[in-house]
């Protein structure tokens, strides 16, 4: 099939994510645009897989799929052992809240808030205890190297930092699946493998499965595994090279 990824059968263990003849389009009639054209996907735990590809190559659109926040036209995605597709609206988004976190390219914090705040935050909105979840939020920004600016506000932070902060948020309620978009691109050269490396060694643990979706070829060493996408489907896969430039 166009677009499939081969999967290896010898594997005990299901996959963090499984998704199979995934398809996708927008519009209707003459303005109609497939984004995805039969993707089969897997994603291992304990993986880091980069999900890389040109823009509008429909990488975003598979990540946010993963995500529960699109459903395909056609296709299957289960994730943890869910099948998305037999959640409502409402289970979706708690599934959202519980088993995955996010990391963004644009850090999303909210300005008048502490570091620890904001990583405290998707526990708060959970309905835990305020001294609960700040004394976990400390953890979580421990992990990243940031124990000591938890009371910083964000404008008071690095890009880099604001990142790292970015990343603690999103570990916070220890989700067993964590998706980046573009973590590195709003970020100069330093910073960026500062994150990657965190991503790599902090975020990929036990059996966490991390999928960063990129273009920014920098990163590309990081990776367990390289999925390229072009025009809605997958147009190969393999381990990247030291060089940073992948297969």
């Amino acid at each position: 099939m166009p677009g499939a990824l081969a999967v290896d059968g010898t594997e005990d263990v299901p996959p963090a994510v499984r998704c199979r003849g995934v398809e996708k389009a927008f519009g209707a009639g003459a303005a109609r645009t497939s984004a995805l054209r039969g993707v089969d996907l897997d994603v291992r735990r304990g993986e880091l897989l980069l999900l890389v590809g040109p823009s509008g190559s429909g990488k975003t659109t598979l990540l946010s799929i993963i995500a529960a926040i699109l459903e395909p036209d056609t296709g299957t995605c289960e994730v943890l052992g869910q099948d998305l597709a037999g959640m409502n609206e409402r289970a979706r988004a708690l599934f959202r809240r519980w088993a995955i976190g996010f990391v963004f390219q644009s850090f999303n914090l909210l300005p008048a808030l502490t570091a620890e705040e904001n990583v405290a935050l998707p526990l708060l909105i959970g309905g835990k205890p305020r001294g609960g979840a700040l004394a976990r939020a400390r953890d979580a920004l421990d992990q990243v190297g940031l124990g000591g600016r938890s009371s910083a506000l964000p404008p008071e932070l690095s890009g880099g930092q604001q990142q790292r902060v970015a990343i603690a948020r999103a570990l916070v309620h220890d989700p067993k699946l964590v998706l980046c978009d573009e973590p590195t691109s709003s970020l100069d050269h330093a910073s960026g493998l500062t994150v990657m490396e965190l991503v790599r060694n902090v975020v990929r643990t036990g059996e966490r499965a991390v999928v960063v979706v990129t273009h920014d070829p920098r990163i590309f060493s990081f990776g367990d595994r390289i999925v390229r996408m072009n025009d809605g489907v997958i147009v190969g896969a393999g381990e990247p090279d030291v060089t940073g430039e992948g297969h």
